[in-house]
């Protein structure tokens, strides 16, 4: 792999590299960057690299995971580096990092994701996860696999795969989890962790925004909205939002699922999941400039206030469906 190769020169000529998903990084995000980070550390030991992000208690028994940096954390850098995301949808502190190193990087699956902007970019839409891509990077690197660096993998892989459930499970994914859960690794209870449990705070915030959900479009689009004061009131957090998408999208009859979440004054972000009528990645795009993700599922950061931004979602939901003629 000639990108393998001209990333670790990169980052062994540099003194200082960050690891970075997008805001609210889920478990494909937080998996590869720990993953890497460790490889990483093993081949260019006189290198610090640091990894950017929140894991939040579906991740934070990750090897790594306790040594994350925070916003308030984040210095310059020599190279900066996005997995499973993109330099649009960077938290602010990140997003200058970025823009101030000498190099940067892209490792993404994302078919949303251009190759503009970065050094050294490698995106690949035909795989199912970045951690099937930190995967290969390791095995061109001869970086071998052990139980750790599997827990890491492996939840990023069952995340973006859903379980395997999702039509970008391939038989190639499962070769690649074989060779995890050959690493003696607890795969049901990561599951659980990963996937299922929730916190009571997040269990009443998913209880909050299904019944005030709206169905739409002749009740092909469902959508839901999260404000900051809901999470005050339940004492939920951003961590607690997720599955709440999945769970709009297998409403009986919706093609298409819309979660809008505040973040602050003048920031929301957007999930979308569609049943395949509707290019939900274009649809994110068309949105918001920073948006994009895959046909199916995909999200995008909207600079408007929340009215506002529910406003300009409905409108596009429902014109997207109906243009599709669903």
């Amino acid at each position: 792999m000639d990108f393998a190769s001209a990333f670790l020169d990169a980052v062994r000529g540099s003194g200082r590299v960050l690891l970075t998903g997008p805001e609210g990084p889920d478990g494909d995000s937080i998996g590869a960057c720990l993953a890497l980070q460790r490889a990483l550390a093993t081949l260019a030991p006189a290198v610090k690299v640091e990894v950017a992000g929140v894991p939040g208690f579906r991740y934070d028994w990750l090897r790594g995971a306790d040594s994350m940096l925070r916003e308030s954390q984040i210095v310059d850098y020599d190279g900066v580096v996005v997995l499973d995301g993109d330099r649009h949808r960077l938290p602010r502190a990140v997003a200058r990092a970025f823009a101030s190193a000498r190099w940067t990087g892209l490792i993404d699956h994302h078919r949303s994701s251009g190759g503009d902007g970065y050094t050294l970019p490698w995106v690949d839409p035909v795989c199912e996860s970045t951690c099937v891509m930190i995967r290969r990077l390791m095995s061109a690197w001869n970086v071998p696999l052990d139980r750790d660096y599997a827990e890491a993998l492996y939840t990023g892989i069952i995340f973006d795969t859903g379980a395997f459930r999702y039509s970008n499970t391939t038989a190639s994914t499962h070769t690649v989890a074989a060779e995890l859960l050959a690493q003696g690794i607890e795969h049901w209870k990561i599951c659980e962790k990963v996937l299922m449990e929730k916190r009571l705070p997040g269990v009443r915030l998913q209880a909050r925004v299904c019944d005030g959900a709206r169905l739409l479009a002749g009740e092909k689009v469902a959508l839901g909205v999260i404000s900051r004061a809901t999470f005050a009131e339940l004492g939920a957090d951003e961590m607690d939002v997720e599955g709440i998408i999945e769970t709009l999208q297998n409403i009986s009859g919706v093609a298409l699922a819309a979660l809008v979440v505040e973040r602050g004054p003048e920031r929301t972000k957007l999930s979308l999941r569609s049943r395949g009528g509707v290019d939900v990645a274009a649809l994110a795009q068309r949105i918001s400039p920073a948006g994009g993700g895959h046909a199916k599922a995909a999200g995008a950061s909207i600079a408007l206030p929340l009215g506002q931004a529910v406003q300009a979602v409905e409108a596009a939901v429902v014109a997207a469906v109906e243009a599709a003629g669903l």
